[in-house]
């Protein structure tokens, strides 16, 4: 049996007699359940290019409603390849309309933010 100390800031500090193995036993076994209860956020991305066509634009539009509506966060960013860096606007305003389309499900987190050749924008499901 040992002598722990269970609350030091409290005056006069609180001890407890215990066996010390099985106290830090079952603090590691709580610290895992609290762990195990926690919520994982899970990232889906969808990928565009700058010249995405309608039809393309609406399925991709379609998978991201149903992985807001499963709880997950959507990643969608705009690639471009080679020259196609030149219609950055076009990009932007591609992942605007996406936010509009979106916007019943889900909420844009951040703004469109251009880092190398993607543009990036996350949208997190609306609670409900």
């Amino acid at each position: 049996m040992d002598l722990v100390e269970i609350s030091p800031t409290a005056v006069p500090p609180v001890c407890k007699v215990v066996d010390y193995k099985k106290f830090l036993y079952d603090q590691k076994k709580k610290q895992k359940e609290l762990k195990a209860k926690a919520a994982k956020t899970v990232i889906k991305e969808i990928r565009f290019g700058p010249q995405t066509d309608e039809h393309d634009f609406n399925f991709k539009k379609n998978h991201a409603i149903k992985f807001l509506q499963e709880g997950s966060k959507v990643k969608a960013f705009v690639f471009f390849k080679g020259r196609s860096i030149l219609f950055k606007e076009q990009g932007e305003i591609l992942l605007l309309r996406f936010v509009n389309e979106l916007d019943e499900y889900g909420k844009p987190e951040q703004m469109p933010v251009l880092e190398g050749k993607k543009m990036i924008m996350v949208i997190a499901p609306k609670k409900k």
